[in-house]
Protein backbone atom coordinates (compact mmCIF):
# COMPACT_ATOMS: atom_id res chain seq x y z
CA UNK A 1 0.00 0.00 0.00
CA UNK A 2 0.65 3.59 -0.82
CA UNK A 3 2.01 6.07 2.57
CA UNK A 4 2.11 9.49 2.44
CA UNK A 5 4.51 11.75 5.11
CA UNK A 6 6.58 14.58 5.41
CA UNK A 7 10.49 14.27 4.92
CA UNK A 8 13.30 14.84 6.99
CA UNK A 9 15.22 17.41 4.75
CA UNK A 10 12.71 19.56 3.43
CA UNK A 11 10.03 20.79 5.09
CA UNK A 12 6.39 21.00 3.82
CA UNK A 13 7.71 17.74 1.37
CA UNK A 14 5.95 14.25 1.49
CA UNK A 15 7.45 10.84 1.13
CA UNK A 16 6.03 7.96 -0.60
CA UNK A 17 6.08 4.77 0.86
CA UNK A 18 4.60 1.08 -0.18
CA UNK A 19 4.55 -2.07 1.49
CA UNK A 20 6.92 -4.65 0.61
CA UNK A 21 6.13 -8.66 -0.20
CA UNK A 22 7.91 -9.28 3.10
CA UNK A 23 5.29 -6.92 4.64
CA UNK A 24 8.11 -4.37 5.77
CA UNK A 25 7.72 -0.45 4.43
CA UNK A 26 9.67 0.43 1.65
CA UNK A 27 10.08 4.06 0.88
CA UNK A 28 10.58 5.75 -2.42
CA UNK A 29 11.87 9.20 -1.06
CA UNK A 30 10.37 12.42 -0.87
CA UNK A 31 8.13 13.44 -3.16
CA UNK A 32 7.98 17.25 -3.82
CA UNK A 33 4.36 19.08 -3.85
CA UNK A 34 4.98 19.17 -7.81
CA UNK A 35 5.13 15.73 -8.24
CA UNK A 36 2.54 15.25 -5.66
CA UNK A 37 -0.32 17.90 -7.78
CA UNK A 38 0.77 15.33 -10.97
CA UNK A 39 -0.73 12.22 -9.24
CA UNK A 40 -3.73 13.91 -8.23
CA UNK A 41 -4.55 15.42 -11.25
CA UNK A 42 -4.11 12.15 -12.60
CA UNK A 43 -6.23 10.20 -9.95
CA UNK A 44 -9.17 13.53 -10.73
CA UNK A 45 -8.58 12.51 -14.66
CA UNK A 46 -9.13 8.49 -13.86
CA UNK A 47 -12.12 9.62 -11.47
CA UNK A 48 -13.67 12.10 -14.24
CA UNK A 49 -12.78 9.30 -17.03
CA UNK A 50 -14.90 6.29 -15.25
CA UNK A 51 -17.73 9.16 -14.49
CA UNK A 52 -17.99 9.75 -17.98
CA UNK A 53 -18.08 6.18 -18.72
CA UNK A 54 -20.33 5.18 -16.23
CA UNK A 55 -22.68 7.90 -17.25
CA UNK A 56 -23.53 6.31 -21.35
CA UNK A 57 -23.73 3.29 -19.47
CA UNK A 58 -26.45 4.31 -17.08
CA UNK A 59 -28.41 6.33 -20.05
CA UNK A 60 -28.18 3.55 -22.06
CA UNK A 61 -29.80 1.46 -19.50
CA UNK A 62 -32.31 3.69 -19.56
CA UNK A 63 -33.19 3.60 -23.07
CA UNK A 64 -33.54 0.17 -23.26
CA UNK A 65 -36.07 -0.12 -20.24
CA UNK A 66 -37.94 2.68 -21.98
CA UNK A 67 -37.96 0.45 -24.98
CA UNK A 68 -38.86 -2.82 -23.05
CA UNK A 69 -41.78 -0.79 -21.76
CA UNK A 70 -43.05 0.58 -24.78
CA UNK A 71 -42.65 -2.84 -26.58
CA UNK A 72 -44.57 -4.35 -23.66
CA UNK A 73 -47.08 -1.87 -24.13
CA UNK A 74 -47.35 -2.45 -27.98
CA UNK A 75 -47.77 -5.81 -26.82
CA UNK A 76 -50.89 -5.17 -24.60
CA UNK A 77 -52.71 -2.94 -26.92
CA UNK A 78 -52.10 -5.49 -29.91
CA UNK A 79 -53.40 -8.49 -27.85
CA UNK A 80 -56.34 -5.68 -26.65
CA UNK A 81 -57.06 -5.41 -30.23
CA UNK A 82 -57.08 -8.89 -30.88
CA UNK A 83 -59.42 -9.46 -28.58
CA UNK A 84 -62.03 -7.35 -29.30
CA UNK A 85 -61.53 -8.28 -33.30
CA UNK A 86 -62.87 -11.88 -32.12
CA UNK A 87 -65.59 -10.04 -29.84
CA UNK A 88 -66.70 -8.48 -32.89
CA UNK A 89 -66.58 -11.40 -35.68
CA UNK A 90 -68.18 -13.63 -32.96
CA UNK A 91 -71.32 -11.43 -32.73
CA UNK A 92 -71.83 -11.49 -36.15
CA UNK A 93 -73.69 -14.65 -38.14
CA UNK A 94 -71.78 -16.71 -39.57
CA UNK A 95 -73.88 -16.80 -42.82
CA UNK A 96 -74.10 -12.61 -42.87
CA UNK A 97 -71.26 -12.34 -45.44
CA UNK A 98 -72.63 -15.13 -47.53
CA UNK A 99 -76.18 -13.31 -47.58
CA UNK A 100 -74.66 -10.20 -48.79
CA UNK A 101 -72.99 -11.72 -51.57
CA UNK A 102 -76.04 -14.00 -52.36
CA UNK A 103 -78.50 -10.66 -51.99
CA UNK A 104 -76.15 -9.55 -54.57
CA UNK A 105 -76.73 -12.28 -57.24
CA UNK A 106 -80.59 -11.99 -56.44
CA UNK A 107 -80.11 -8.26 -57.34
CA UNK A 108 -78.86 -8.86 -60.66
CA UNK A 109 -81.07 -11.64 -61.38
CA UNK A 110 -83.81 -9.33 -60.92
CA UNK A 111 -81.66 -6.55 -62.95
CA UNK A 112 -81.30 -9.49 -65.79
CA UNK A 113 -85.05 -10.04 -65.72
CA UNK A 114 -85.98 -6.94 -66.41
CA UNK A 115 -83.43 -6.29 -69.07
CA UNK A 116 -84.95 -9.11 -71.11
CA UNK A 117 -88.62 -8.09 -70.63
CA UNK A 118 -87.59 -4.23 -72.05
CA UNK A 119 -85.31 -5.89 -74.77
CA UNK A 120 -87.87 -8.54 -76.25
CA UNK A 121 -91.23 -6.61 -75.36
CA UNK A 122 -92.09 -6.92 -79.22
CA UNK A 123 -92.19 -11.26 -78.83
CA UNK A 124 -94.83 -10.44 -76.25
CA UNK A 125 -92.93 -10.88 -73.26
CA UNK A 126 -93.85 -8.02 -70.72
CA UNK A 127 -93.75 -7.31 -67.10
CA UNK A 128 -93.99 -5.38 -63.83
CA UNK A 129 -91.58 -5.87 -60.57
CA UNK A 130 -93.73 -7.22 -57.66
CA UNK A 131 -92.53 -6.90 -53.82
CA UNK A 132 -91.51 -10.79 -54.31
CA UNK A 133 -89.36 -10.72 -57.57
CA UNK A 134 -91.38 -10.03 -61.20
CA UNK A 135 -94.67 -11.01 -63.09
CA UNK A 136 -94.07 -11.74 -66.50
CA UNK A 137 -96.97 -11.88 -68.84
CA UNK A 138 -96.70 -13.58 -72.02
CA UNK A 139 -99.26 -12.90 -75.05
CA UNK A 140 -99.37 -15.14 -77.76
CA UNK A 141 -100.58 -14.55 -81.15
CA UNK A 142 -100.82 -16.48 -84.89
CA UNK A 143 -100.35 -14.70 -88.23
CA UNK A 144 -100.69 -11.68 -86.72
CA UNK A 145 -103.44 -12.16 -84.79
CA UNK A 146 -103.28 -11.45 -80.57
CA UNK A 147 -104.89 -14.33 -78.67
CA UNK A 148 -104.31 -15.22 -75.21
CA UNK A 149 -102.13 -14.08 -72.85
CA UNK A 150 -101.12 -16.14 -69.36
CA UNK A 151 -98.81 -14.78 -66.49
CA UNK A 152 -96.47 -16.43 -64.23
CA UNK A 153 -95.03 -14.86 -60.78
CA UNK A 154 -91.43 -15.32 -60.23
CA UNK A 155 -90.19 -14.52 -56.86
CA UNK A 156 -86.41 -13.74 -57.11
CA UNK A 157 -84.47 -15.91 -54.30
CA UNK A 158 -82.37 -18.79 -54.52
CA UNK A 159 -83.53 -20.96 -55.84
CA UNK A 160 -85.55 -18.91 -58.29
CA UNK A 161 -89.07 -20.29 -57.72
CA UNK A 162 -92.96 -20.29 -59.05
CA UNK A 163 -95.11 -18.26 -56.72
CA UNK A 164 -98.51 -18.21 -58.98
CA UNK A 165 -99.29 -18.70 -62.95
CA UNK A 166 -101.86 -19.69 -65.46
CA UNK A 167 -100.17 -21.78 -67.50
CA UNK A 168 -102.28 -24.56 -69.05
CA UNK A 169 -101.74 -27.89 -67.19
CA UNK A 170 -101.10 -29.35 -70.39
CA UNK A 171 -98.36 -27.27 -71.21
CA UNK A 172 -94.92 -28.95 -69.39
CA UNK A 173 -94.62 -25.57 -67.29
CA UNK A 174 -92.49 -28.40 -64.70
CA UNK A 175 -89.91 -30.04 -67.28
CA UNK A 176 -88.82 -26.31 -68.59
CA UNK A 177 -88.51 -24.59 -65.03
CA UNK A 178 -86.40 -27.80 -64.04
CA UNK A 179 -84.23 -27.66 -66.92
CA UNK A 180 -83.95 -23.48 -67.59
CA UNK A 181 -85.30 -21.42 -64.65
CA UNK A 182 -82.40 -21.50 -62.40
CA UNK A 183 -79.36 -21.83 -64.84
CA UNK A 184 -81.11 -19.32 -67.59
CA UNK A 185 -84.26 -17.22 -67.40
CA UNK A 186 -84.09 -16.11 -70.63
CA UNK A 187 -84.34 -19.50 -72.27
CA UNK A 188 -87.06 -20.59 -69.80
CA UNK A 189 -89.19 -17.37 -71.24
CA UNK A 190 -88.17 -18.08 -74.84
CA UNK A 191 -88.79 -21.46 -74.26
CA UNK A 192 -92.19 -20.86 -72.44
CA UNK A 193 -93.60 -18.94 -75.03
CA UNK A 194 -92.62 -21.34 -77.66
CA UNK A 195 -94.73 -23.61 -76.30
CA UNK A 196 -97.36 -21.48 -75.24
CA UNK A 197 -97.76 -20.05 -78.82
CA UNK A 198 -97.52 -23.56 -80.47
CA UNK A 199 -101.06 -24.22 -78.61
CA UNK A 200 -102.70 -21.07 -79.18
CA UNK A 201 -102.05 -21.35 -82.81
CA UNK A 202 -102.97 -24.90 -83.42
CA UNK A 203 -105.90 -24.18 -81.29
CA UNK A 204 -106.94 -20.88 -83.18
CA UNK A 205 -106.70 -22.70 -86.17
CA UNK A 206 -109.32 -25.23 -84.94
CA UNK A 207 -111.38 -22.73 -84.36
CA UNK A 208 -111.15 -21.06 -87.47
CA UNK A 209 -112.11 -24.32 -89.09
CA UNK A 210 -115.46 -24.86 -86.70
CA UNK A 211 -116.54 -21.05 -87.01
CA UNK A 212 -115.42 -20.16 -91.17
CA UNK A 213 -115.56 -23.22 -92.49
CA UNK A 214 -118.22 -25.42 -91.07
CA UNK A 215 -120.01 -26.02 -94.37
CA UNK A 216 -117.22 -27.94 -95.11
CA UNK A 217 -117.34 -30.94 -92.11
CA UNK A 218 -119.64 -34.07 -92.57
CA UNK A 219 -119.39 -33.70 -88.60
CA UNK A 220 -118.30 -32.44 -85.57
CA UNK A 221 -114.33 -31.43 -84.92
CA UNK A 222 -112.45 -33.62 -82.33
CA UNK A 223 -109.80 -32.24 -80.51
CA UNK A 224 -107.82 -32.98 -77.66
CA UNK A 225 -106.78 -30.30 -74.92
CA UNK A 226 -103.66 -29.45 -75.99
CA UNK A 227 -105.14 -29.59 -79.70
CA UNK A 228 -102.44 -31.70 -80.74
CA UNK A 229 -104.61 -34.62 -82.06
CA UNK A 230 -107.43 -33.50 -83.84
CA UNK A 231 -109.59 -35.87 -86.19
CA UNK A 232 -112.67 -34.97 -88.65
CA UNK A 233 -114.84 -35.51 -91.67
CA UNK A 234 -114.72 -33.13 -94.23
CA UNK A 235 -115.91 -32.75 -97.72
CA UNK A 236 -113.59 -30.84 -100.41
CA UNK A 237 -116.79 -29.82 -102.53
CA UNK A 238 -119.71 -29.19 -99.71
CA UNK A 239 -122.19 -28.14 -102.21
CA UNK A 240 -121.28 -31.49 -104.61
CA UNK A 241 -122.41 -35.55 -103.92
CA UNK A 242 -118.90 -36.47 -103.31
CA UNK A 243 -118.20 -39.17 -100.52
CA UNK A 244 -116.58 -37.17 -97.43
CA UNK A 245 -113.18 -37.44 -96.64
CA UNK A 246 -111.95 -38.66 -92.76
CA UNK A 247 -108.57 -36.50 -91.76
CA UNK A 248 -106.32 -37.65 -88.69
CA UNK A 249 -103.98 -34.86 -87.59
CA UNK A 250 -100.86 -35.52 -85.38
CA UNK A 251 -98.58 -32.80 -83.51
CA UNK A 252 -95.86 -34.74 -82.03
CA UNK A 253 -93.73 -31.75 -81.52
CA UNK A 254 -96.18 -29.90 -79.67
CA UNK A 255 -93.91 -26.63 -80.02
CA UNK A 256 -95.19 -26.29 -83.46
CA UNK A 257 -98.00 -25.16 -85.14
CA UNK A 258 -98.29 -27.65 -88.50
CA UNK A 259 -98.72 -31.40 -88.24
CA UNK A 260 -95.86 -34.15 -87.62
CA UNK A 261 -98.32 -36.63 -89.13
CA UNK A 262 -101.46 -36.52 -91.30
CA UNK A 263 -103.77 -39.25 -92.60
CA UNK A 264 -106.79 -38.94 -94.87
CA UNK A 265 -108.85 -41.98 -95.68
CA UNK A 266 -111.81 -41.97 -98.52
CA UNK A 267 -114.91 -42.99 -96.56
CA UNK A 268 -117.43 -44.56 -98.83
CA UNK A 269 -115.71 -47.08 -100.89
CA UNK A 270 -112.28 -49.61 -101.35
CA UNK A 271 -111.63 -49.02 -104.51
CA UNK A 272 -110.50 -45.35 -105.02
CA UNK A 273 -110.27 -44.35 -108.80
CA UNK A 274 -107.02 -42.26 -109.97
CA UNK A 275 -108.20 -39.24 -109.22
CA UNK A 276 -109.72 -39.23 -106.09
CA UNK A 277 -106.42 -40.72 -105.05
CA UNK A 278 -104.60 -38.09 -106.23
CA UNK A 279 -106.98 -35.39 -104.39
CA UNK A 280 -106.55 -37.44 -101.43
CA UNK A 281 -102.74 -37.32 -101.24
CA UNK A 282 -103.01 -33.60 -102.29
CA UNK A 283 -105.14 -33.12 -99.17
CA UNK A 284 -102.44 -34.41 -97.26
CA UNK A 285 -99.88 -32.70 -98.42
CA UNK A 286 -101.69 -29.54 -97.89
CA UNK A 287 -102.16 -30.24 -94.03
CA UNK A 288 -98.47 -31.01 -93.96
CA UNK A 289 -97.63 -27.60 -95.06
CA UNK A 290 -100.37 -24.87 -94.25
CA UNK A 291 -102.64 -23.82 -91.54
CA UNK A 292 -105.67 -25.68 -91.10
CA UNK A 293 -108.10 -23.18 -91.77
CA UNK A 294 -106.16 -22.32 -94.82
CA UNK A 295 -106.53 -24.98 -96.09
CA UNK A 296 -110.05 -24.72 -96.18
CA UNK A 297 -109.88 -21.49 -97.40
CA UNK A 298 -107.97 -22.91 -100.78
CA UNK A 299 -111.14 -25.40 -100.62
CA UNK A 300 -113.80 -22.44 -100.66
CA UNK A 301 -111.43 -20.64 -103.07
CA UNK A 302 -111.90 -23.64 -105.77
CA UNK A 303 -115.42 -23.74 -105.54
CA UNK A 304 -115.98 -20.65 -105.77
CA UNK A 305 -114.43 -20.52 -109.19
CA UNK A 306 -116.31 -24.01 -109.98
CA UNK A 307 -119.81 -22.29 -109.03
CA UNK A 308 -118.10 -19.05 -111.31
CA UNK A 309 -117.53 -21.19 -113.82
CA UNK A 310 -120.80 -22.49 -114.06
CA UNK A 311 -122.41 -19.35 -114.48
CA UNK A 312 -120.72 -18.47 -117.05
Amino acid sequence: MFLYGGCAKHAGSQWLAFEGEDGGNSSLGCVSPRRGGVLAHLERLEAESRKKFEEPQGAESALGNKIRNLRSLRDKLRAEVNRRQAGVEASVEPDQTFEVSEQEVLEKKRENVKSILQAYRFTGLSGKRTSRGVCVSISTAFEGNLLDSYFVDLVIQKPLRIHHHSIPVFIPLEEIAAKYLQSNIQHFLFSLCEYLNAYSGRKYQADRLQSDFAAFLAGPLERNSLCNLLSFTYKAEPSGQSFPFCARLLYKDITRTLPTDVTVTYQGTDALSTSWEEQRASHENLFCTKPLHQVFASFARREEKLDMNLLY
